[in-house]
C-alpha cells in the first residue's frame, strides 16, 4: 500500500512495518536505507506537499509576512529537525512559487484522472 510517511514511520522504525520504497525521487533522511520507488520505475515521483493557505483578497503585505514567517520557522534547526524526523522535507518557498507547484500538481493529477477516466462517485 501507499501510505503517507507521517502515519506509518513510526511502524517502520518499530520494526511492525517493512517499507519497500519511498515516492520520492530521493531517500528520505529519515530512511535512508529505503530506495526511493524511481529506482526501479523510472520517471516515478509522486510526492504531497503541505502549505498555509490565505483567502483569496489578502494584502500582498499581508502574505509576504506571513511567507517569511513561515519561512523562518521551516529553517529554524529544531523545527527542521523535527520535521524531518517526522519523515517531512522542509522546502522553503515563495507565495509564488507555491501556487506554480499547486498549479503544476493539479494539472499533472488532473491528467492522471482524465487518463483513469475516474468519474466522481
Amino acid at each position: 500500500m501507499f501510505d503517507p510517511i507521517v502515519s506509518c514511520l513510526g511502524y517502520i522504525k518499530a520494526g511492525q512495518l517493512r517499507a519497500l520504497g519511498v515516492t520520492s525521487a530521493a531517500r528520505l533522511a529519515t530512511l535512508p536505507d529505503v530506495p526511493p520507488v524511481v529506482e526501479t520505475v523510472p520517471g516515478f515521483d509522486v510526492t504531497g506537499a503541505l502549505g498555509i493557505g490565505a483567502p483569496q483578497g489578502t494584502p500582498a503585505d499581508v502574505i509576504a509576512i506571513l511567507n517569511d514567517k513561515v519561512n523562518a520557522a521551516l529553517i529554524d534547526p529544531a523545527i527542521k529537525a523535527r520535521l524531518v524526523d517526522l519523515g517531512f522535507v522542509p522546502t522553503p518557498m515563495s507565495a509564488a512559487e507555491f501556487g506554480a507547484l499547486m498549479v503544476a500538481e493539479t494539472e499533472q493529477w488532473g491528467r492522471v484522472i482524465r487518463a483513469a477516466n475516474i468519474k466522481p462517485e
